[in-house]
């Protein structure tokens, strides 16, 4: 088995997955309202929601970037991930009722089955 601390491609690889969940965690504090309108209505607090997702992914895209911390970060982003998928299928839902969600329903509805090829990335830094 390839050790991924010694391999250059994967570890390329986690430091792309890391930095793309900053740069989603970020955008969540830069343009909250996008993603408050995604968070499902029956949640209470959409605004906190879209916050402390921001710092979750903040966080686990700064775990996965340092090798001795990067198996937290992989459980974190997994974990985060998921607790996420509800307001992908809330802005799928909302997009094929005509709301604007800043994409079109076809790419809303593409990103559901894409988020397990994440889910399983994110899954594999945890070894």
């Amino acid at each position: 088995m390839v050790d991924p601390d010694a391999d250059p491609v994967l570890d390329r690889s986690r430091l792309r997955f890391a930095a793309m969940m900053v740069a989603v965690g970020v955008a969540h504090f830069v343009a909250p309202r996008f993603f408050e309108r995604i968070v499902p209505r029956w949640f209470p607090w959409p605004r906190e929601a879209v916050l402390w997702s921001g710092v979750a992914e903040v966080a686990s895209g700064a775990l996965l970037a340092v090798p001795s911390t990067k198996r937290i970060g992989g459980f974190l982003a997994t974990a985060t991930i998921v607790a996420v998928y509800p307001a992908n299928i809330q802005m799928a839902i909302d997009a094929t009722q005509g709301q604007d969600v800043g994409v079109p329903a076809w790419a809303a509805w593409l990103r559901l089955p894409l988020q397990i090829p994440m889910i399983r990335r994110a899954w594999s830094f945890t070894r």
